[in-house]
């Protein structure tokens, strides 16, 4: 098994894979039906490697990891990913790990917006059982996603657009956190493969300048917030002062602040809504 990894993490390096030998582990762990760890523990018949051969090639096609096996972990939770939805990234951890860590009652309401497969909302419903959390997204491909990830919750769906007027005006001046994780990529930005030709358009690009959709979360996230209730929006590597700004606009607004990922570029914008 070592042999037959080894083989395929080359593969991957020839064509510009940036973590071979780690998606060569997993994507042998998945044909084998194992874990990663325990992987090479394993004797490759010839079925493993006939089946195993043609997900690396998928993979050196640069076909994003994550759509061959089917599901993408996210902080303690693991999605079913796809065509047509957003794979969730390591860099939002940050911004869950953020949420995870604010004092919210035992019963909040939350809100995701652009919540794609749902793994914010699943994640932060983890941590709160009593919580109420709604996520949201206008994307029918990504809900057919998000549906089977939190059909055994109880978190709630609602197809709608965050840039609209009149969103969730009934829970105005009630909700506890709001996360938002929305396209936020400036059109005309280069992309990796994976990125560009296997995430939804519809997810990454925020506009020229990458705020158009920022810009009205902002003021949603106003309005929906209870007094001291708190609100974290992810945005671009080069937008983190234009977000900060975004908040400073919607002027009800304290302890404005940009924070950075594990990897130390800026990841998210957090706030909390003024008594």
């Amino acid at each position: 098994m070592r042999r037959v990894i080894d083989a395929a993490a080359d593969e991957l390096a020839a064509a510009g894979v940036g973590s071979p030998r780690a998606d060569a582990e997993l994507l042998a762990a998945h044909v084998a039906g194992t874990d990663r760890g325990r992987v090479t523990l394993t004797d490759p018949d010839a079925e493993f490697v006939e089946r195993f051969d043609r997900l690396v090639a998928r993979r050196a096609a640069r076909v994003p990891l994550q759509h061959l096996t089917g599901s993408a972990p996210f902080g303690p939770v693991t999605v079913e990913v796809g065509p047509g939805v957003f794979v969730p990234r390591p860099e939002t951890e940050s911004l869950l790990e953020w949420a995870l860590a604010q004092p919210l009652s035992q019963r909040p309401l939350i809100v995701d917006l652009c919540t794609g497969s749902g793994a914010l909302a699943l994640a932060l419903a983890g941590q709160w059982p009593g919580a109420r959390v709604i996520a949201v997204d206008d994307s029918d491909d990504a809900l057919v996603y998000a549906r089977r990830n939190v059909r055994a919750t109880t978190v709630e769906l609602l197809r709608a657009d965050v840039t609209a007027a009149g969103l969730l005006t009934e829970i105005d001046g009630t909700v506890d956190l709001v996360v938002a994780n929305p396209p936020y990529i400036p059109s005309g930005a280069e992309l990796e493969p994976e990125v560009a030709h296997y995430d939804p358009p519809h997810a990454l690009y925020g506009g020229d300048d990458g705020m158009a959709v920022i810009d009205h979360l902002t003021f949603l996230a106003a309005r929906l917030l209870r007094p001291g209730g708190f609100c974290a929006v992810e945005h671009d590597d080069t937008t983190s002062e234009r977000t900060v700004e975004a908040f400073t606009r919607a002027s009800r607004f304290v302890e404005v602040t940009a924070r950075h990922d594990l990897a130390g570029r800026p990841r998210f914008v957090s706030a909390v809504r003024a008594e």
